[in-house]
């Protein structure tokens, strides 16, 4: 199963395509949402739309232990949740609640029972982090898992033909925010950035993978080392120990200082 992401400038931009998707033909329970917006907007939001009786069954509970509770959609529940370094985020359905939890939101137990045995493969925790920065930047993210390479190709072409934002440009474009200031640090490592780049932001990247980042550094030292060895695997012959630790460590003063800014503008 691969998940297949779009970026949109606008709630309304990414509602359309969603239904879209779901007219071609896109399982519900493959589908997401995720759009930001503040406590007060989210619980009007849920105060105005009527409970639907297609609710997923064992959701009621699950939303009862989200911040500002939830309201039945057709396709699935409206799920709300104070995600880590980000804010108040509403996401629709199980893949919904799986991608909350796998950013650190608490969605309740069942609710997250059932996403993580539905969703466990194909989960995209390894681009969290890329939704959590479009969400910061009060933009709305589709998610779709697709099943096979014809499903891939359909959802792609559909969240292009839409003006979609790619999630791998939207990596690039986190980068490129962050970069100058990396760059303007890193000479304090004694190491030419220019030169370490790619592997310092293979080790940043690493560090804000959402199985891991919660943890105190020695609960992950031994998931950083695996992935050190692969990228010296990868890459024989050339030094990229010192920037890859270098950046993981860095990777994770940011989405901890993320927390830190989000805790405050509470």
């Amino acid at each position: 199963m691969e998940a297949i992401t779009g970026v949109f400038q606008s709630r309304d931009d990414a509602e359309r395509v969603l239904r879209e998707a779901q007219a071609a033909g896109v399982s519900s329970d493959r589908l997401t949402l995720l759009t930001p917006g503040s406590a007060a907007e989210i619980n009007k939001e849920v105060e105005a739309v009527p409970v639907d009786t297609s609710e997923q069954p064992g959701m009621g509970k699950a939303i009862g232990a989200l911040m500002g509770g939830g309201v039945g959609l057709t396709g699935g529940a409206l799920l709300v949740a104070l995600v880590p370094g980000v804010g108040p985020v509403t996401a629709l359905g199980l893949l919904g609640a799986a991608i909350l939890g796998a950013a650190g939101a608490v969605v309740g137990a069942e609710a997250g029972d059932k996403a993580e045995n539905s969703m466990s493969r194909g989960m995209p925790e390894d681009e969290i982090f890329v939704y959590e920065d479009a969400l910061r930047k009060g933009r709305s993210v589709v998610v779709g898992l697709a099943d096979n390479d014809e499903s891939a190709k359909r959802l792609r072409e559909l969240f292009n033909s839409r003006g979609a934002e790619s999630v791998d440009a939207a990596r690039e474009q986190w980068w490129i925010g962050l970069r100058s200031t990396e760059e303007s640090r890193y000479p304090q490592s004694g190491r030419n950035f220019n030169q370490d780049e790619k592997y310092f932001r293979m080790g940043f990247e690493a560090a804000l993978h959402a199985r891991t980042r919660c943890m105190e550094f020695d609960q992950v030292s031994a998931e950083m080392d695996a992935a050190l060895a692969d990228v010296k695997e990868q890459n024989p012959g050339v030094d990229v120990e010192k920037p890859f630790v270098h950046g993981y460590q860095r990777g994770r003063e940011y989405y901890q200082r993320m927390c830190d800014e989000n805790r405050k503008a509470a």
